[in-house]
C-alpha cells in the first residue's frame, strides 16, 4: 500500500489495517535522513512507526525574479509593492504556509482546537488585509501557468512542478522554497496488517529506493523520491531542477504535513470562506 503519511496513524489507531515497519530489514542508508525521520515521526503510534517514505511533492513559491526579486517567503506575497501581481489558492496550504512565514507553527497547534482557531483568526485578518496584493486566487494549474507566462502575475504560491515547467520556457521564472520552509506531502510504503511475505515486501522497498531505480522513476514522472543519491542518476535538466530548487538543505527545512485531526479542515474551510467573502 502507498498512502500519504498524513493519512496513516489515524486509521492504524481506529482500524489496525497496517503493521509497524521493521527498519532493520531495510537499507536505510540509501534513504534521505530528513524524509525518513519525518515519516517515522508522523506515522508514530504507540511507540512504533508505520511507513517508509517514497515519493514527495512540495508547495512553495513560483517567482519571476526579474519582476519580484525580493520575494523569498510566503509573507512576501503580501508586500504592497507587488499589489495586483500576486496569486495563490484559497486553500488550507495558504493558511499554513503563511502561518509558518509569520512565525507560527500551525502543526504544533493541531492538538489544541482553541489555539488553532486563534491562529486561524489571525490568518483571516492577515489575508483580508493583504487582498489588494492579489490579482487572482488561482483554481487550476493551467490558469496559474498562463498568468505567470503572460507576466500578469509575478509571484505565486504553487508546486515545484509548475515552477520548473515555466523555468524551461523562461529562465527568469523558477520555483523557490520559502525561507520558512516549503510545505510537502510524501507518499509512503506501507505493510497491510495481514501481509505474509514480508521478505519480498522489504526487498521491493529496497529495490524501489535504490538510487538508479528511483532516478528511473523521477526521470519519467518528474517527482522526487526519498532515495538519497538518486539525483546522481537523473537526466541533466531534471537534475538541475532538484539541485537548484530542492537540495538536501531545503529538504531538511521542509514542513511535512502531519496527520490532520478531525475537525481541523472544517475550521479552516470556514476561515477561507470568510476571507473569500471579505471586501
Amino acid at each position: 500500500a502507498q498512502p500519504s503519511q498524513d493519512r496513516i496513524s489515524s486509521v492504524v489507531e481506529q482500524y489496525g489495517i497496517y503493521q509497524p515497519i521493521d527498519y532493520t530489514r531495510l537499507n536505510t542508508a540509501q534513504i534521505d535522513p530528513s524524509l525518513l525521520e519525518a515519516v517515522k515521526k508522523n506515522t508514530l503510534v504507540d511507540g512504533k512507526s508505520y511507513a517508509v517514505p517514497h515519493v514527495y511533492g512540495t508547495e512553495g513559491l513560483v517567482v519571476n525574479k526579474a519582476k519580484a526579486p525580493d520575494i523569498k517567503d510566503f509573507k512576501d506575497l503580501l508586500d504592497p509593492k507587488y499589489a495586483g501581481r500576486v496569486s495563490y489558492r484559497l486553500k488550507r496550504p495558504t493558511l499554513i504556509g503563511m502561518g509558518f512565514s509569520l512565525g507560527y507553527d500551525p502543526f504544533a497547534l493541531y492538538s489544541d482546537p482553541a489555539a488553532y482557531q486563534k491562529f486561524l483568526d489571525e490568518m483571516e485578518k492577515v489575508l483580508i488585509a493583504g487582498k489588494p496584493s492579489v490579482k487572482t486566487y488561482w483554481d487550476n494549474g493551467d490558469q496559474l501557468l498562463q498568468s505567470l507566462r503572460s507576466e500578469e502575475v509575478w509571484a505565486a504560491s504553487a508546486w515545484e512542478q509548475a515552477g520548473w515547467k515555466l523555468h524551461s520556457e523562461n529562465p527568469n521564472i523558477d520555483y523557490l522554497a520559502p525561507t520558512s520552509g516549503a510545505l510537502a506531502w510524501v507518499d509512503t510504503f506501507e505493510m497491510p496488517a495481514k501481509s505474509e511475505n514480508l521478505d519480498a515486501a522489504y526487498a521491493y522497498i529496497d529495490f524501489m529506493l535504490r538510487a538508479e531505480n528511483a532516478a528511473f522513476f523521477t526521470n519519467r514522472e518528474t517527482y522526487g523520491t526519498a532515495s538519497k543519491d538518486a539525483v546522481n542518476y537523473l537526466d541533466p535538466e531534471i537534475k538541475a531542477n532538484f539541485t537548484r530548487g530542492l537540495p538536501p538543505e531545503v529538504l531538511a527545512n521542509i514542513n511535512w504535513y502531519p496527520t490532520v485531526p478531525a475537525g481541523i479542515e472544517e475550521m479552516e474551510g470556514k476561515t477561507l470562506d470568510k476571507i473569500k467573502a471579505a471586501r
